[in-house]
């Protein structure tokens, strides 16, 4: 208990930080189930709303940004930047849009995280063996499609290198945005009541690109692990504490 009692002295800011967020994600989720807004339809409000306007592209850039602080689903939003802007502006957008909230994510993570990695000892050996590989770790994750915003959290919670981070989003992220992309591009027409027509071509590339992103994650992987000392793979647990400070 007075263990407990310390941890929110000397921690209060990020506790009070930490409600604050908490907060505003519940004060978001009661709002939208009372209005019955589910997210496909507040992506069909906001693709109506950037429509209408000349500042589109920005305000597209700027929700995506922000938008892993609530949780808001990233593939939908990729979905509605290839419907809006098409495959090329889409695919731009998007990348950008992608690497800025990747880096908001992490940036969240290794504020709350830093001088609490110290207190997850179990988690050391992925620890080390992140900080080792955190390029080509991050890189496979991000070919396989893992949970976008929960790699970017426990990339800055864990404390790995933010450029090998940013630059494994950057490259890791392009063939699933190129799918997802193609996929809203593919949609034409709009949803105010006819179910929209699909364009074939649009629908293989982005097909193609998923295959492609996986092929090339299970090529990386066999490629790190023939070089990966096993020493790197699984690390020994440590008792050194200072091992684990971020």
């Amino acid at each position: 208990m007075q263990q407990t009692f310390d941890f929110l002295k000397t921690q209060r800011l990020r506790v009070a930080a930490v409600a604050v967020w908490v907060g505003a994600i519940l004060t978001w989720q009661i709002w939208s189930q009372q209005q019955g807004l589910t997210p496909l339809a507040a992506v069909q409000a906001l693709i109506e709303f950037l429509r209408q306007t000349a500042w589109g592209p920005v305000l597209y850039v700027a929700i995506y940004a922000v938008r892993p602080l609530l949780f808001f689903p990233a593939t939908l939003l990729t979905v509605a930047g290839g419907y809006l802007f098409g495959p090329y502006w889409g695919l731009l957008y998007t990348i950008i849009a992608g690497n800025v909230s990747a880096a908001v994510a992490y940036l969240a993570g290794r504020w709350l995280g830093r001088g609490l990695v110290k207190d997850l000892g179990p988690l050391a050996p992925y620890t080390e063996r992140l900080r080792h590989n955190s390029f080509e770790t991050v890189l496979i994750l991000r070919l396989v499609f893992a949970p976008y915003d929960l790699i970017g959290y426990l990339s800055g919670f864990l404390g790995i290198a933010f450029r090998g981070f940013l630059l494994a989003t950057a490259l890791g992220s392009v063939p699933g945005s190129i799918a997802v992309v193609a996929f809203g591009s593919a949609i034409q027409g709009d949803f105010s009541g006819a179910t929209p027509s699909l364009d074939p071509a649009s629908l293989a590339l982005g097909g193609g690109m998923l295959f492609v992103s996986l092929l090339l994650s299970r090529w990386i992987r066999a490629r790190e692990q023939r070089r990966t000392p096993p020493a790197v793979i699984a690390p020994a647990p440590t008792n050194d504490p200072s091992s684990l400070d971020v």
